[in-house]
């Protein structure tokens, strides 16, 4: 079982640990550096997470993966009253997924001065579709990366020589976007993996929030990921996008009230106004999509082209 944390002083004491028990690498005694991977999460997890967790730990010595409800990114505080808390079975399948430590911390040692007077802004990337729909979320959301990335950086525990990466979901393309800047712009020493989508049998993607969703509903909404399907067949072949055609799909859903499916520069998140429509689709792009299905707002996205 992985060491469960939930003070800042305990969890960088059980990752100090940790990097200078781990033996050192290779022929070279103490040339080779600790691999060291943190997976952020806000529980409640499911395969999508464990898949995140073993990506972590094929590539690193020690896996660390923290646990907390954010409340600084819910607009509704229904939604985060609501939001699963799970932690036995979380720690339970992070064991399964073989992580080393887990910080599970309350709130009062995030924020222990309650909101945080300085925050990080998302900017431009952040007003936009989930930003639209849901303001301030991902300033709230950065707030809080921004403090777990620095938690858990390894250079502020030892002298050894360590490689750090943090692993964020795709599924959160918008979020991962917009964390990369935040490490770009402000010189995070950090380097961000994402990890692509872990899907049911049927195509949608995994979600702590698919639970919320009746057996119909559940149904309705696989077709988003049709929908981006169909998008990345005809990327894959060269054939104008023709969105409408996917956006129609959508519509013909009852149960599905879409709001927005757009095709993107993956790294700006700028619409993409040529190659969609009317003439053959070449180099790449991002399809991203958002729908309300019952009470339940879902996304996913899709990479498209090289």
């Amino acid at each position: 079982m992985p060491i469960v944390t939930t003070t800042v002083t305990e969890f960088r004491a059980a990752l100090r640990e940790l990097i200078e028990a781990h033996p050192p690498g290779g022929a070279d005694s103490g040339d080779e550096p600790v691999g060291v991977g943190f997976v952020p999460t806000m529980g409640a997890l499911h395969e999508g997470h464990g898949t995140l967790v073993r990506t972590a730990r094929s590539r690193n010595d020690i896996v660390a993966v923290s646990i907390f409800v954010n409340r600084l990114q819910f607009n509704d505080p229904v939604d985060y009253e609501r939001y699963p808390r799970t932690l036995d079975a979380d720690v339970e399948l992070l064991a399964r997924a073989g992580a080393d430590v887990v910080f599970a911390p309350e709130e009062s040692e995030v924020y222990p001065d309650g909101n945080p007077l300085v925050v990080v802004s998302s900017g431009v990337l952040g007003e936009k579709f989930e930003g639209a729909s849901r303001p301030g979320h991902f300033d709230g959301m950065l707030a809080v990366v921004s403090k777990l990335l620095n938690f858990a950086q390894p250079s502020l525990l030892t002298s050894k020589k360590v490689n750090y990466t943090a692993f964020f979901g795709q599924k959160d393309a918008q979020q991962l976007a917009i964390i990369r800047r935040m490490v770009q712009d402000l010189a995070y020493n950090v380097e961000i993996a994402a990890v692509p989508i872990v899907r049911s049998d049927r195509g949608l993607a995994l979600s702590s929030r698919n639970q919320f969703l009746s057996e119909a509903q559940a149904e309705a909404a696989l077709v988003l990921s049709r929908a981006l399907f169909l998008l990345k067949a005809r990327a894959d072949a060269h054939e104008p996008l023709n969105i409408d055609d996917a956006v129609a799909l959508i519509d013909a859903e009852p149960l599905v009230e879409l709001d927005y499916l757009e095709v993107v520069d993956p790294s700006t998140l700028e619409p993409i106004g040529v190659n969609c429509q009317d003439t053959p689709f070449t180099g790449s792009a991002l399809a991203l999509v958002a729908a309300r299905v019952g009470e339940v707002r879902l996304i996913d996205n899709m990479p498209l082209g090289s």
